[in-house]
């Protein structure tokens, strides 16, 4: 992903809300599929990370991008944004700037 087109996509974040919420059990293979289910509808999803929960914003985020198969557009603070390209071509919602 070129720095253009994560800037267009952090430009896309900036106005969603978050639509998970991690908490204290932190990353469980429920939520890796719920967080999967959302990019497919979604192909760009906002999570954002509880106080309790011990893990970084950072790790989680890597992980999560490694389970799903997506690309980490941000992490700010608590909040991390995903994103994955929708495999058909009839569902994709976000077209990124050329290369």
């Amino acid at each position: 992903m070129t720095s253009k087109q994560r800037a267009y996509l952090k430009g896309i974040a900036m106005t969603t809300e978050p639509i998970l919420q991690i908490g204290k059990s932190s990353l469980t293979p429920e939520l890796v599929a719920a967080v999967d289910e959302a990019l497919e509808a979604r192909e760009l999803i906002k999570i954002n990370v509880l106080k309790n929960c011990l893990d970084d914003g950072k790790s989680i985020s890597e992980t999560l991008a490694e389970r799903t198969h997506a690309e980490v557009v941000q992490v700010i603070g608590k909040k991390i944004v995903l994103y994955r390209q929708a495999k058909e071509e009839k569902r994709r919602k976000i077209v990124l700037p050329a290369k």
